[in-house]
């Protein structure tokens, strides 16, 4: 299995609040990828490149950035030998692929053709998340049909609905319908879906498909990854695996937040995640 990290973005909301900041305490955040920022002891990215390199299931470890950022990544990943960094050649958001392009970017250019871990580069996951179980899950449902795929999927208010997107499943937890950013009376699941996805080596395949049918749509429906898993459901199984909650980081007050948590919990390097 691989894992696919998607750090392509400009983080133009979080760079506007620590702009509009006028204490000067968040001075040091400035032109930070969003991937890159420190949370507790380590930077956000990192957490996940030390879980991923104990998991016994991912043998490879792929992040895809742009150009304004690709310096920044290169000297970060020079201490994780088991990191290639591949860059979209864009240098702002206007120009920006999009997530799944940027997905798709990476399995072309590393030959990808097993299965794959997709992360969100800006999330981390509260402390019931663990590699191992997602691991455990996915091998199950391989087992069952090899077109088998896997998401996340964790309970919110009905407040929140319109800012995730929210997945519906039946009885056996397959998914049904994804719906983006709706309404609480448009669906009556909760189910959010973090950027967190298990494709079958089957499924890399519907890239190239979704990208050619899209190929005229706005950047806004090539870039939300949740737009390719919707589209997929309707091709190919997928699955949901239920968790307790993430940390999302869009603006300056979600990222202290993530960051405070890390450093209250004082979660173990060791154990988190894995």
């Amino acid at each position: 299995m691989k894992a696919v990290i998607l750090a392509a973005g400009y983080g133009t909301r979080l760079q506007r609040d620590v702009a509009a900041d006028l204490s000067g305490r968040f001075a040091h955040l400035v032109g930070v990828a969003k991937p890159l920022l420190p949370v507790g002891n380590r930077a956000l990215i990192s957490h996940w490149i030390r879980a991923l390199a104990a998991s016994n299931g991912v043998d490879d470890i792929y992040v895809v950035t742009n150009a304004l950022y690709l310096s920044a990544f290169e000297e970060w990943a020079a201490h994780f030998p088991n990191v290639k960094i591949v860059c979209d050649q864009t240098t702002s958001n206007d120009d920006r692929l999009g997530a799944v392009a940027c997905l798709q970017l990476a399995v072309k250019h590393f030959h990808i053709q097993d299965h794959v871990l997709v992360i969100g580069g800006d999330t981390l996951f509260k402390e019931d998340f663990s590699l191992a179980r997602i691991q455990s899950r996915f091998c199950q449902l391989q087992a069952e049909c090899e077109d088998n795929n896997m998401l996340l999927s964790y309970q919110c208010r009905d407040d929140e609905t319109p800012k995730y997107g929210i997945v519906e499943v039946d009885d056996e937890l397959r998914v049904v319908c994804m719906k983006e950013k709706p309404l609480p009376s448009e669906t009556t699941s909760r189910r959010a879906c973090p950027c967190f996805y298990v494709l079958s080596k089957k499924s890399l395949p519907l890239l190239d498909a979704f990208l050619l049918e899209k190929k005229d749509a706005a950047i806004l429906e090539k870039d939300a990854p949740g737009n390719f898993v919707s589209w997929l459901i309707l091709r190919k199984p997928v699955y949901a695996h239920e968790i307790g909650g993430r940390f999302d980081v869009g603006g300056l007050q979600s990222y202290l937040d993530c960051d405070r948590f890390f450093k209250d919990k004082r979660l173990h390097a060791r154990t988190y995640m894995m």
